[in-house]
């Protein structure tokens, strides 16, 4: 297989129309089998999805997709996230916060209200 100059090979617009081909029947075909049962239907289109992702996963563009997932799933495993109860009383501050905001937005609200019922009478 030659590759062209972005590395791509001269079978990837072949594989990419027949991923295109499996979604497109796959679409057609669960509008053909409408009548079907919805479970027969739901793991007929994961089967094609799991078909065009293998065969998008074989291009150039693909592979490189998978590349950047393995890598972000790593960076992931990386992350030091806090516990429970960090987690418990961070959230309990941010609502506390937005309690604040409201209370003096409606504050706000209600006044400039009065004032605007009081010059147009």
């Amino acid at each position: 297989m030659a590759a062209n100059a972005e590395g791509e090979s001269r079978l990837d617009g072949l594989k990419w129309a027949l991923v295109a081909l499996v979604v497109a029947g796959g679409v057609g075909g669960n509008i053909y089998f409408s009548e079907e049962s919805l479970l027969y239907r739901v793991i007929a289109l994961l089967v094609l999805a799991l078909v065009a992702g293998f065969v998008a996963a074989q291009t150039a563009r693909g592979a490189a997709f998978v590349e950047l997932v393995k890598g972000a799933r790593n960076e992931i495993r990386k992350v030091v996230w806090p516990t429970r109860q960090e987690g418990t009383q961070t959230t309990l501050i941010v609502v506390a916060f937005v309690i604040v905001a409201a209370l003096i937005l409606w504050g706000l609200d209600s006044l400039l209200g009065w004032l605007a019922s009081m010059v147009i009478g």
